[in-house]
C-alpha cells in the first residue's frame, strides 16, 4: 500500500526471514530428532565463544551406547584433563525436563567419575528443546548445596526415577559427588544454542531455511555522482556520435537525450542496489562481481555483433539482451528486479572498460 500523502515511508533494511512457509527456528528444533538434536548441539558448541574470545580447542559427539553419560565433549586444551572440558547432555524429550529424566542421567555421570571413565568437567549442561521442567528448574535455582541434598535423597531412598537403584550410590559414588560442585549443572537454553549455531550464517541459514530478504534501494539522486563518472562518459560519447556534435552533461536537460539518460541512470542505480545487498548478505564473498561475469559473458556476443553500427545501438542492444538473460546459478538470482540486470551493463562499463563507442 502507498503510504498517505504528505507522509514519508521509512525504507525497508535488507534482512534475513524464514522462507514461505517455514516455521521459526527455536520451534524448528522441537521437530528435531535425537540424533539431529545432538549434531546440531555439536554444531553449537563449536562456533561457541567462551569468556575470553577463546574457543573449544576439541570438540566430540560420543552419544549412544558406550557414552559414560556425556553426548557432547567439549575440551578447553587438546587434552581431557580435571576441570578443562565442559559435558553437554542432549534429552530431546516431548515435555521440559524433569527430575525423574534427570537424576538417572546424573547418576550415571557420577558412577563413570567414580570409576574415572573421564575427568571431572567443569561445566554439566542440560540441553533441552523444551528446557528444563519448572520443578527441575526450582531445584537447581535454590543452590547446588540444596540440589545435591536434594538428588543423594533421591538416590538413597529410590524415588524421583531411580528406582532399584540405592544399592549403586556406593563410597566411590558419593565421593565422586562430594566432589563436584551443583552449581556446575546448567540448563542450557534454546535461545543461547541458536545464537551460538548462527555464528556459522551459512550453516544455520541452511539448516532453518532462513533466506535473505533484499530492502529498499537508495533513490537514485538528482545529479550524477563521482562513482558515475566513467559510465556517463561513455554515455555521453555514445550521444555525441548520435549528434554528430560535442554533448556535455550540462547539455542534457532538456534534450532528446535526458530521458534516455535519466532511465540509464535509474537502472544503473537499480545494480547499486543490488550490489549494496550482496555486500550485506554476502561481505567476504564476490557475489556480485561473479553475476557481472556472467551478464558479460551473456551480452558480449550482442555487442560484437557487425549490424549494429553506433554506440546508441550497442547499448540499447546490450540492455535489452541483459534483462533476457537467466542467470540461476548466481545466489543472487532470487533477489532480482527489474532493472537489475540492464543496470549491470553499466557497471561493466566501469568494472572492465566496455565500451559502446568503437
Amino acid at each position: 500500500m502507498p503510504p498517505k500523502p504528505g507522509t514519508t515511508r521509512k525504507p525497508r533494511k535488507t534482512q534475513h526471514v524464514t522462507a514461505g512457509g517455514v516455521i521459526q527456528p527455536s520451534s524448528q528444533v522441537l521437530l528435531l530428532n535425537p540424533d539431529q538434536w545432538e549434531e546440531f548441539i555439536l554444531a553449537a558448541a563449536r562456533q561457541r565463544v567462551l569468556s575470553g574470545g577463546a574457543r573449544y580447542s576439541a570438540i566430540k559427539r560420543l552419544g549412544g551406547a558406550g557414552d559414560g553419560g556425556r553426548d557432547i565433549e567439549a575440551r578447553y586444551g587438546p587434552a581431557l584433563v580435571r576441570d578443562g572440558w565442559d559435558l553437554y547432555q542432549a534429552k530431546h524429550y516431548r515435555q521440559g525436563l524433569t527430575q525423574s529424566d534427570a537424576f538417572p542421567e546424573m547418576a550415571k555421570f557420577f558412577k563413570q567419575l567414580a570409576l574415572k571413565t573421564y575427568p571431572r568437567p567443569n561445566f554439566y549442561y542440560f540441553c533441552c528443546p523444551h528446557a528444563v521442567g519448572n520443578e527441575l528448574h526450582n531445584t537447581m535455582a535454590a543452590g547446588g548445596a540444596a540440589f545435591k541434598v536434594k538428588f543423594v535423597d533421591a538416590w538413597k531412598n529410590e524415588k524421583t526415577g531411580m528406582k532399584g537403584r540405592a544399592a549403586e550410590l556406593t563410597l566411590d559414588v558419593q565421593a565422586a559427588i562430594d566432589d563436584f560442585d551443583f552449581d556446575r549443572f546448567i540448563e542450557c537454553p534454546v535461545h543461547d544454542l541458536l545464537a551460538w549455531h548462527a555464528l556459522d550464517k551459512a550453516a544455520h541459514y541452511h539448516l532453518f531455511g532462513i533466506v535473505p530478504e533484499r530492502g529498499d534501494d537508495d533513490p537514485m539522486p538528482a545529479q550524477p555522482a563521482a562513482h558515475e563518472g566513467v559510465y556517463v562518459d561513455e554515455l555521453l560519447r555514445v550521444y555525441t556520435e548520435h549528434k554528430a556534435s560535442p554533448v556535455a552533461l550540462a547539455d542534457l536537460p532538456g534534450s532528446e537525450y535526458e530521458d534516455h539518460f535519466d532511465s540509464h541512470r535509474q537502472i544503473f542505480y537499480c545494480a547499486e542496489g543490488l550490489q549494496r545487498f550482496s555486500r550485506d548478505i554476502y561481505p567476504n564473498e564476490p557475489e556480485f562481481d561473479r553475476l557481472l561475469d556472467m551478464v558479460h559473458a551473456g551480452i558480449r556476443p550482442t555487442v560484437a555483433q557487425f549490424r549494429l553500427k553506433t554506440g546508441m545501438e550497442r547499448v540499447d542492444a546490450a540492455v535489452e539482451r541483459a534483462s533476457t538473460l537467466k542467470v540461476q546459478e548466481s545466489r543472487l538470482s532470487p533477489q532480482l528486479r527489474g532493472g537489475d540486470l540492464p543496470g549491470t551493463c553499466h557497471h561493466l562499463v566501469i568494472r572492465d572498460g566496455l565500451k559502446w563507442v568503437k
